[in-house]
């Protein structure tokens, strides 16, 4: 019988005493066709480092396995920890890792080049893309399965942006691979899934400490045109803001929903 068939995780969840739990985001993919789309959306190659977070009972886990050079398998779970340490006891290209991936010390692996996927709970979704995107060893790839919404979110254009989607965007390139049915996992969530694709991006060096705080500013009261927020979050006067909206082509009664990043970035070189 098949890994992804519920009757069976649902057995395995039994013997090794696993209650799935939301704080954990324990909804397993049992749709062979969604597993699929991940695997090649990740564009694997043999001489691939992944990074895995989440493994739970491994399904993806045993596809990387034949098609990349190094798994790390991420698992926060003790009792899925053990279950995969015994299922993959001999498997000389894995590592599996019992510890909370907000947690984990990137450069404790050692990795140079490397691709992440990964099964996000909603609460540590935002978290998590920033631990990465952030992180001085950059991966080349994320390939993330996230709730619908968030992933709308992140790949949002200018006239409907956020303070999310310009976290992401400042660093990668996002855009949706897929979307998932909430049917496709065991137990079946309240949402829809998405697969999110994430290629980080190289850009000049900026002072992103001074870029994220003039973002933050602008986003501070969304219902308030951005050259008030930008007065008041950053103690400049109005006119001041004016004359680098000015400068920047944009609308004195824009809002900050409207900017792209590379308007954020003109207005951060210009305050």
């Amino acid at each position: 019988m098949a890994i992804t068939s519920p009757s069976k995780i649902k057995e395995l969840c039994e013997e090794f005493g696993i209650r799935p739990t939301k704080s954990k985001g324990q909804n397993f993919l049992i749709d062979k066709n969604i597993l699929d789309k991940i695997i090649v959306s990740a564009d694997l190659k043999k001489s691939d480092t992944v990074l895995e977070v989440g493994p739970g009972f491994g399904v993806l886990t045993e596809e990387l396995l034949g098609r990349v050079q190094k798994v790390f398998a991420i698992e926060l779970d003790k009792k899925l920890f053990d279950y995969l340490s015994e299922k993959f006891y001999c498997v000389g290209n894995l590592e599996i890792i019992n510890q909370d991936i907000l947690k984990l010390e990137i450069r404790n692996l050692k990795l140079k080049k490397y691709k992440v996927i990964a099964n996000l709970p909603y609460q540590i979704t935002s978290a998590v893309i920033r631990k990465f995107l952030e992180n001085k060893i950059k991966p080349k790839l994320l390939v993330l399965m996230v709730q619908k919404e968030v992933a709308e979110r992140i790949c949002a254009r200018p006239g409907d942006m956020s303070l999310l989607a310009i976290s992401v965007q400042f660093y990668g390139k996002p855009e949706i691979v897929s979307r998932v049915s909430k049917n496709c996992f065991w137990p079946v969530p309240k949402v829809d899934s998405a697969i999110l694709r994430i290629t980080p991006i190289k850009r000049e060096k900026n002072d992103e400490e001074k870029f994220f705080c003039i973002v933050r500013a602008g986003f501070a009261h969304p219902r308030k045109q951005l050259r008030r927020n930008l007065a008041d979050g950053l103690n400049i006067s109005v006119g001041q803001i004016d004359k680098s909206l000015e400068f920047a082509k944009l609308n004195p009664k824009i809002r900050a929903e409207e900017l792209g990043v590379e308007d954020w970035i003109i207005l951060t070189n210009l305050i």
